[in-house]
Formats: structure tokens, sequence, C-alpha cells
């Protein structure tokens, strides 16, 4: 037992560092924008979202002959691997921002619309002759692959920096995380509609 006037402190827990707003997050990267977009460029997602997004437009360009397509893979691969770290170093500035509705619309609509702009500017100057189909099938990929990515960032995969794992430990999580992303939807429906007094049992982490 601690003796009256001893100097002996009680420690006590420190309390969680609360989740930051949206509007929180876009200040601080706009105060920051080298910590975020220089120093947490994320590789991981530059180097996925180009290798992917080039067999995309290589595919949808084969109708116009192996030279086009192969053209538009090599296009789709620059334009990728140039922005997509960005892409992905925003993704991970978001992914604990609230309310996470916000976030996820931020994310999936209002990030991709930028993206596809430059995209579909990059492809028109450079001639890729299936544009239209192309860029169609990346807009779709994209609003699925935005919200996979911030799912999955949220569970620390695919991060650079802080809380960061090795890729090959990124890409071992996938089957797991890809199985918890797809029944996603269904478990927010549940929580939006489950009964009040089910309401104390604790989210997901």
């Amino acid at each position: 037992m601690r003796k009256p006037g001893s100097t002996e402190r009680t420690r006590v827990a420190a309390p969680a560092t609360p989740e930051p707003s949206v509007g929180a997050v876009f200040g601080e990267m706009a105060r920051h924008p080298a910590h975020y977009f220089v120093a947490k460029w994320n590789w991981k997602s530059a180097l996925t979202s180009a290798l992917i997004r080039g067999v995309l437009f290589f595919a949808t360009n084969l109708t116009a002959g192996f030279r086009a397509a192969s053209w538009a893979l090599l296009l789709q691969f620059a334009f990728r691997a140039g922005t997509s770290g960005f892409w992905g170093a925003f993704i991970q500035a978001m992914r604990h921002a609230q309310p996470r509705w916000l976030a996820g619309l931020v994310v999936g609509v209002g990030l991709s619309a930028v993206v596809h702009g430059l995209e579909l500017l990059v492809h028109w100057l450079g001639g890729t002759p299936e544009l239209k189909r192309s860029v169609a099938v990346s807009i779709g990929f994209t609003v699925v692959a935005s919200f996979f990515n911030l799912y999955i960032m949220q569970r620390n995969a695919l991060l650079v920096g802080e809380h960061a794992q090795s890729l090959a430990r990124d890409m071992a999580a996938m089957p797991r995380l890809i199985a918890g992303f797809l029944v996603w939807p269904f478990t927010l429906l549940y929580r939006a509609f489950r009964p009040i007094e089910a309401s104390s049992i604790p989210d997901e982490e």
C-alpha cells in the first residue's frame, strides 16, 4: 500500500487518440503536402495498380491489334505508376476519417472523378483506339478498387510508413481480406438495421 505523502503516482492509461474528421484530414494534407504525398507516396499502390490496369487496357484494346494494345498498356502503366502512389497516399490518409460514409464517398467518387479525368486526357492525347471502352472498364474497376483499398488500409494492409508491413505479407493476407470485403456490405446493412438493444456490440476493428 502506498504511504501517505508518497510521491509515487498511479499510472493511468492514455486516452485513445480520437479519429479525425474528413475536414481535418484535408486540412492536414493542405498544411503538410510533402509529408502525405512525398514521404508517404504509396509505392505499393503504384506498383499493383499499374500492373493490373495495364493488363486491363491491353485486353480491351486487343481488337485494334497487338501493337495498339501494347501501346495502350504502356501508356496506362506509365500513367498509373506516376499517379497511383498519390492516390494510395490519399486513401491511406483517409482510412480512419470520420464519418466513414463521407470518407468512402470522397475516395470512391471524388478521387475517382479526378483521376479518370486525367486518365481520359492522357489516352486521348496518346491515341488509344478503344478509348471509351477502356476508360469505362477502368472506371468500374476504380469504384470497386477504391472501396477495397480503403477497407484493407483500415486493416493495416498495403500501407507505407508507420504500421506498414512487407508487400509479401500484404499479398499473403489478401485472400482473407477479399473474403472480408465481399461480406462487408452485408455487415454494414446489419449494423444499420440491427435492434437498438444490440447496438452495444463493439464494431469490428
